[in-house]
């Protein structure tokens, strides 16, 4: 399934249609991890993580920020956005909703020569540059296709959910950055997430939905135009398949809790250092105030404006 991580995204869904059996240890998830690729995708996308985590704060606080809580944020980011920080929470959270048959059948699926070619198509889209993601995305590069490719892609999109999941993980980010950066300032966790609940709304999850449809699509075909139209249908029927299903489920839990780990993270350290910020300005003002009090005012300085009348 093709990953959209570089733009924070993930182009995968499940229904949840098949439960799983019992859950697996955590030597075993890894396998299917390691199989699927997820390490070199994870690690490609983390380059990108501090410019998009200054975007996000730029563009959903209404107050300007200085140049020192800028400055912050990209620290945090790069700090927070680590493989080791992503690791231990997404592998848990693999493990725990995968099963033996589910574990079996999804590695003999990775190691076909449809699953390899998908996971290697996989990797070298979460490698693209920036320049070229944004071309695929407004559709200046697009894959060349046939009506019957262009059914097959629109099925697979429907078996995986592909825009839920992503506006799924999306908002788990910005969620998670949110408490983080809470916490970080002072605030105990039970009031950090009450206070970024109240902020959530359907209708932002639906516009941000309406507006990934159209690039995930365009993803999806630029991801796998090396994949033939009988690939595509091997990998449709994985994805439909009960394994599929609970493979493809289990793998947005991971990506979730990974991704939902690395930003809450960077939101603590960001927490922190704006709360040093707001102290050293405090004690700097205290400093400077005797002197201000009782220092003589210029001879030359004007009277202070009347304030205007009714």
């Amino acid at each position: 399934m093709v990953r959209f991580l570089t733009l924070l995204l993930l182009c995968a869904g499940s229904a949840n249609v098949y439960a799983a059996g019992s859950p697996v240890d955590i030597d075993t998830a890894a396998q299917v991890y390691l199989a699927a690729g997820v390490r070199q995708q994870v690690r490609a996308s983390l380059g990108a993580m501090p410019a998009k985590m200054r975007q996000m704060f730029t563009s959903q606080t209404s107050a300007t920020l200085s140049a020192a809580q800028l400055a912050a944020v990209t620290a945090a980011a790069r700090k927070g956005f680590q493989i080791a920080v992503f690791e231990p929470p997404a592998l848990a959270a693999l493990a725990a909703n995968l099963d033996p048959l589910t574990v079996k059948n999804s590695l003999a699926f990775l190691a076909s020569g449809v699953g390899t070619r998908m996971v290697k198509a996989d990797i070298a889209l979460a490698e693209l540059p920036e320049a070229t993601i944004d071309k695929v995305a407004n559709g200046t590069i697009a894959a060349p296709s046939t009506s019957r490719r262009d059914a097959l892609f629109k099925k697979m999109e429907a078996a995986a959910q592909s825009t839920e999941s992503a506006v799924q993980i999306y908002v788990g980010i910005g969620r998670s950055l949110a408490i983080g950066t809470a916490l970080g300032s002072g605030m105990d966790l039970e009031t950090a997430r009450h206070r970024v609940a109240k902020t959530d709304t359907a209708a932002d999850s639906l516009t941000l939905a309406r507006s990934l449809e159209i690039p995930l699509g365009r993803y999806l075909a630029y991801g796998y135009r090396g994949l033939r139209d009988a690939d595509l249908r091997k990998l449709l029927s994985f994805l439909q398949s009960a394994s599929g299903k609970v493979y493809v489920k289990a793998y947005i839990a991971a990506m979730s809790a990974g991704f939902e780990a690395m930003a809450q993270r960077t939101g603590e350290r960001i927490g922190e250092s704006w709360r040093e910020l707001a102290e050293a300005r405090v004690a700097d003002a205290e400093l400077l105030a005797p002197q201000t009090a009782h220092a003589p005012a210029p001879a030359s300085a004007p009277a202070p404006a009347a304030a205007p009348g009714p």
